[in-house]
């Protein structure tokens, strides 16, 4: 049963008919904590805290586990665990309204930043209908105090954000009203007041929204004893330039005028690509008719990526449409070998670059803001801010004037920039194939990388083609032009784990060093996680992979993700999943091997082998009649994902890779129950037969195989045998299946393995049909169902009697056939196996066509193929899809059936499956569609 939890409001749950009832305020109180903490372990401790506070009964521990055992009767047993040291209260997605609440906030952030305000506004209001009340009403006063103020303070951030959407909407009339509410409610937000004085502003009430301001600093003054922060100045002062602008104010200003600043440095000789950065930055120049305000650019990327390069380069390519000046500055945000530079530094070297005296700079850091923009005011500027740290730094240097244009670089992403002053992002990610190539080659000679082109592209993909590395390893060939391309390329390749061989000398030109003036910048937890993702061994994580890795709660890791992902030392790029390249891997295992001990680092990976395992485990049996493999308990962090049907097939075409890598770390980390542990999961022929990864899975699991035998474990080689056969099926190896399959049915019988052996059986009866030894697949069929009876495994009983089906079916009694496979029909319902359920009418559909019902074969063949769609199951859709052809063939539908067949052998291609060669046959070569014939249909459920 689905359950509604709701937090926004009064703490209630409800379900399929309505509100459940509740007990008194301490049960609330166990709810509530338990669901902001849903799917991890609370210590009792914790929840002593949470519910009773400081000052707990004695008798404390009972009645927390009386709550618990009166809430497990609302909710259900398994819906709250015991886990040391509390309990877990598992939830599925959509089931929290604050969950529901996240997810609506962090996409209005999304749409913002993509310029759809109208479409975040909406968001944000439907979000912020979900609160009924203040939040976790009727639960005791302690949880209040510890939880009430982060929920409010979430409540007031997205309201904050609403408006902010609709006044990018262009909504200014329709905001004041609801917006003064909020700022009279909410007097030292000093966000509110400045998005209220905005929406005056923008209504033509310039006057009022000034008033705002005076009458927030005199509350701020008088009651807290402080002055406005930045962004409530920095309000005021741009409606004081429009006001002042208005007047005639600042026309002429005494020292400007006499220099017209050139301050861009030197263009970069070797730059190359990059056209497509470069042509958003060529859209964002002034024209007629342009934007009301200044357009600002900010220019992300991690280190070493080229970002100061390619701003500088297209500064020079266009400084002719600045013919006021141009203006540049390092702000040195991520330089440990120079403070920081501040904006009032900043701003005084500004304002010197346009001529204005010592004598004349304002000693007031607001006034000097003030008049480096009525310098600018009615010029066209381009400013350059450099290496800028974060938003703050940059926002008082930005010109107000429409012809003016600033570019920002920065290891950060510059979020706030983007969603509060509209800035442009321009993401810049490492160098192309092509660029990596082009780039060498200036540095170098097109001569000396086209005598050995096969050696500068392995440079480029040992450098991850990262600009800066690239670079270094140019520099290199240049000052040693005797020296073979190759060699260098073996050096990097011998190197690789090392950083090493990408030092040019200077701490600018040291990928290491760079590298570290981000991982400076991070908090304490985030350099922490960053290490911990130099142990992952795939090339992409998912964030709940990070958390398991990390050991943290959901909420902190995402949070360290998104602050790693700023700092530009990981790029998500898909929602929810992570990269980072490989220099940058390198880094970061370095600097887990040096930081973090060894138990730390051992802990983590077994965190990570646990979260693929029990995972994979879990999302297996949505779709799968493999018998259960009893496993122990995760470690503690590990929270494993909670997939439905089509995201666990997902999750298996997106994570497979990984979990062979994690298969082959598990051995290499001495956990080689986990490593056999992992192949029994992925050892389905489903999996096997997705194409691309079978050839390394061989690899694999041959070593995971030499592992079991070394220590003698029985059980690991039985499943490593089986695991092999199913490889070698996928590959079209019958023989060496049929081997391994046999020493997986010795070793299971030893071991009294019922359920396995019976498994094991199964594939023998598939690979005996590939023999075409269809007395042994009626004889492996019935042994398969006699052991899966023995063993009580309802699913597999149901496969089986649709291979004994199956079996009559190939030696010619249909009926029989037919009986067999109504048998598992009607027992396969009861089970999410799709994979079943669509094998089993595929027989259905080849009896009823051996009969001669062809149109009751192409009715199930049908049904067949929306199941094999459905789960993924690419190699069963091309036997299916074979079949149907030959049932249209057989009622005289010649084109249909080519059409199915067609489609098969595209599918069978891409596979790169040996029985495409069979199919093949079955088509004659394609002749050209006669002009204005219709295209056969797809063949579709």
């Amino acid at each position: 049963m689905r359950f509604r939890y709701q937090l926004l409001g009064p703490v209630t749950v409800s379900g399929a008919d309505g509100p459940l009832r509740l007990g008194g305020p301490k049960q609330r109180a166990v709810l509530a904590a338990l669901l902001l903490n849903a799917n991890r372990v609370v210590a009792e401790e914790r929840l002593f805290d949470h519910v009773w506070g400081e000052d707990p009964p004695p008798s404390v521990r009972g009645q927390l586990h009386v709550h618990i055992s009166d809430l497990r009767k609302i909710i259900g047993r398994d819906a709250i665990v015991r886990r040391r040291p509390g309990y877990l209260l598992q939830m599925r997605p959509g089931e929290l309204d604050l969950d529901a609440f996240d997810d609506a906030v962090a996409g209005a952030h999304a749409e913002l930043a993509a310029g759809q305000a109208d479409s975040a506004a909406h968001r944000l209001r439907a979000a912020l209908a979900m609160w009924q009340g203040a939040a976790l009403g009727g639960v005791t006063e302690p949880l209040l105090a510890l939880e009430g103020p982060a929920l409010r303070e979430r409540r007031l951030s997205a309201l904050e954000d609403y408006f902010h959407a609709q006044l990018d909407a262009g909504w200014h009339i329709h905001a004041v009203g609801e917006l003064r509410r909020a700022a009279e409610e909410n007097p030292f937000r000093e966000r509110l007041q400045s998005l209220l004085m905005l929406a005056l502003h923008h209504c033509g009430r310039t006057p009022e929204a000034l008033e705002v301001y005076a009458a927030a600093r005199e509350r701020l003054t008088s009651e807290l004893g402080i002055e406005p922060g930045a962004l409530l100045r920095d309000t005021q002062l741009r409606l004081l330039r429009h006001r002042d602008r208005d007047a005639g104010v600042g026309a002429e200003l005494p020292g400007f005028g006499a220099i017209t600043p050139r301050q861009l440095p030197a263009d970069v000789i070797s730059f190359v690509g990059r056209a497509g950065p470069l042509a958003r930055l060529d859209a964002l120049l002034p024209r007629d008719g342009g934007p009301s305000t200044a357009v600002v650019a900010a220019i992300g990327g991690g280190a070493g990526v080229g970002k100061t390069s390619l701003a500088v380069h297209w500064g020079h390519r266009v400084r002719d449409r600045f013919p006021d000046g141009q203006l540049y500055v390092n702000l040195r945000g991520f330089d440990p070998e120079s403070s920081m530079m501040t904006p009032a530094e900043a701003v005084c070297g500004f304002l010197e670059a346009f001529g204005v005296s010592g004598q004349r700079i304002p000693a007031g850091e607001a006034a000097r803001f003030s008049l480096y923009r009525s310098l600018l005011a009615g010029k066209r500027v381009l400013v350059l801010l450099d290496n800028a740290r974060d938003a703050d730094q940059v926002r008082p240097l930005l010109p107000g004037d429409p012809g003016c244009l600033t570019v920002v670089t920065s290891r950060d992403q510059m979020a706030g920039l983007v969603a509060v002053e509209g800035a442009q992002p321009i993401s810049l990610d490492l160098l192309s194939a092509a660029e990596s190539r082009e780039l060498m080659a200036r540095r170098l000679g097109a001569g000396r990388v086209a005598a050995e082109a096969r050696a500068v592209d392995r440079i480029g993909d040992l450098c991850a083609r990262l600009p800066l590395a690239l670079a270094i390893v140019a520099a290199r060939a240049a000052t040693n032009p005797t020296f073979p391309l190759a060699a260098l390329a073996d050096e990097l390749r011998e190197a690789h784990g090392d950083l090493d061989a990408f030092d040019g000398g200077d701490p600018a030109s040291n990928v290491r060093t760079t590298f570290s003036w981000s991982y400076r910048t991070l908090s304490p937890d985030a350099a922490r996680l960053f290490r911990l993702l130099g142990l992952h061994p795939g090339r992409y994580v998912a964030g709940g992979v990070a958390v398991s890795l990390a050991g943290l709660p959901v909420r902190r890791t995402r949070a360290l993700l998104a602050e790693l992902t700023r700092a530009q030392l990981v790029t998500e790029y898909t929602p929810g999943r992570y990269t980072l390249h490989d220099l940058l891997r390198v880094y970061a295992t370095e600097l887990a091997h040096t930081h973090d001990p060894e138990a730390e680092r051992r802990g983590a990976t077994h965190r990570l082998l646990d979260h693929y395992l029990h995972t994979a485990h879990s999302a297996g049996h949505r779709f799968s009649s493999q018998p259960p493999m009893p496993l122990d308990p995760a470690l503690d962090g590990v929270v494993p994902e909670a997939l439905t049907e089509q995201q666990a097939v997902d999750w298996f075409a997106a994570e497979y890779p990984v979990i062979l890598a994690a298969i082959d770390q598990a051995v290499d980390a001495g956990f080689p129950t986990r490593a056999w542990q992992l192949v029994c999961t992925l050892t389905t022929t489903f999996f096997h037969q997705r194409g691309g990864w079978l050839n390394e899975a061989m690899t694999t699991y041959r070593r995971v195989l030499d592992a079991a035998v070394r220590r003698g474990d029985l059980t690991g080689q039985a499943h490593s045998h089986r695991g092999l056969a199913l490889v070698h099926a996928g590959l079209g190896h019958i023989g060496q299946a049929d081997t391994h399959l046999r020493r997986a049915v010795d070793l299971f019988g030893r071991l009294g393995d019922l359920a396995y052996e019976a498994d094991a059986n199964q594939g023998l009866t598939w690979v005996s049909d590939q023999q075409g030894c269809f007395e042994l697949v009626l004889h492996h069929a019935e042994r398969a169902l006699e052991l899966f009876t023995a063993a009580g495994h309802r699913p597999g009983q149901a496969v089986a009697l649709n291979n004994v089906g199956w079996g009559h079916a190939r030696l010619g009694d249909h009926e029989r056939a037919l009986y067999y496979c109504h048998k598992s029909l009607e027992l396969c319902e009861e089970f999410p196996d799709q994979i079943g359920k669509a094998t089993i009418r595929d027989s259905l559909g080849y009896a009823h066509h051996q009969l001669g019902h062809y149109e009751e074969a192409v009715t199930r063949y049908r049904q067949a193929l929306e199941l094999y769609r459905r789960s993924g199951s690419m190699y069963y859709e091309t036997r299916t899809l074979s079949r149907l052809g030959d049932a249209y063939q057989a009622m005289g539908d010649p084109a249909a059936a080519q059409h199915a067949w067609r489609q098969a052998l595209s599918i069978l291609d891409d596979l790169a499956h040996p029985d495409a060669t069979l199919l093949r046959a079955k088509l004659p070569p394609t002749p050209p569609l006669p002009a204005g014939a219709p295209t056969p249909p797809l063949v579709t459920s």
